[in-house]
């Protein structure tokens, strides 16, 4: 059955004549009895009694018109969901993203993007960028807040930002003396380190190759969030985002690393090769996250030593 023919239907019952049914759709007369006799002809039963001055239903019509009335009404609402869909004012956005960023950059642009698009519906998945990569891959992302992933030509990679580190220290420690720490003073004091498979781990050993020697005295927290926490209670020293140092707390000092743009992560948007430029409503974040984090935005705040 034509669903068009559905709608011509109803408006035939809602205006109470062929003629006025016509009018109110912008068809012909004739367009709107044909219509109306393709339905009949479709279900094998008469809908309407002919003859009159005014639309009488027989009693299949009025049937038919009770329990087709929802699926017009359904139909309708779909039309106007694909349409919003199209125009990227309705989805429904999957994002990964990394720490610092899912807690510290995230919630205050998902804030003001929610605000311009209620309709727009948006999950945020937190994890580490080779689950986010592998979940991109597999459908299960539509794209990612992250560190640069490794060789992989099924993935686009557009970096948006430089992450800093600073070195936090808990309060009374004798490193928090020093205005600024150097690489070779990490090693004499025990590190708190991220999982082995984290990017930010990484380019902390690569720092700490620069200094000729091994750590000699790490512990492992799994959780860069939850590093700070371990600062405060003196468990040791740890390089953090320079954003999460900006939230305040008595418990820990923060200091400048004298190799900071060394360990400098960059970070940026990760999508599937073949799902890139994004489209709808993924290209409105997408342009929103541009926006919003540029390389001065991203970083904008001044340390205070």
């Amino acid at each position: 059955m034509d669903l068009k023919a559905f709608k011509t239907f109803h408006a035939v019952v809602r205006h109470g004549s062929f003629v006025r049914a016509a009018e109110a759709l912008n068809y012909a007369q004739s367009t709107v009895t044909m219509q109306v006799q393709k339905l009949e002809a479709d279900c094998g039963v008469q809908l309407i009694e002919r003859g009159g001055k005014t639309v009488r239903l027989t009693e299949a019509g009025r049937l038919f018109h009770e329990q087709s009335l929802d699926i017009v009404q359904r139909a309708e609402s779909m039309q106007r969901g694909l349409s919003s869909l199209q125009l990227g004012a309705a989805g429904h956005i999957r994002l990964g993203a990394t720490e610092p960023a899912a807690s510290s950059r995230l919630p205050a642009l998902v804030e003001r993007f929610m605000a311009e698009h209620p309709h727009v519906r948006l999950s945020i998945d937190v994890g580490s960028t080779p689950v986010l990569s592998e979940k991109l891959l597999g459908g299960e992302l539509d794209m990612a807040v992250c560190s640069a992933p490794g060789l992989a030509p099924e993935l686009y990679f557009e970096p948006l930002y430089q992450e800093p580190f600073v070195v936090a220290l808990p309060a009374g420690h004798p490193l928090a003396e020093q205005a600024v720490i150097a690489p070779g003073d990490l090693r004499k004091h025990r590190l708190l380190i991220t999982s082995p498979t984290c990017p930010y781990r990484k380019k902390l050993e690569a720092v700490l190759q620069e200094t000729g020697q091994p750590q000699a005295d790490t512990m492992e927290i799994g959780s860069m969030t939850a590093i700070r926490s371990y600062v405060a209670q003196g468990l040791g020293i740890a390089l953090v985002p320079r954003i999460i140092a900006e939230a305040p707390d008595a418990r820990t000092v923060m200091r400048p690393l004298a190799s900071e743009g060394l360990i400098a992560m960059t970070i940026g948007l990760l999508f599937r090769a073949a799902s890139f430029p994004p489209g709808m409503a993924c290209a409105k974040l997408y342009k929103a996250m541009q926006t919003a984090w540029t390389p001065e935005s991203a970083v904008l705040g001044a340390f205070d030593q």
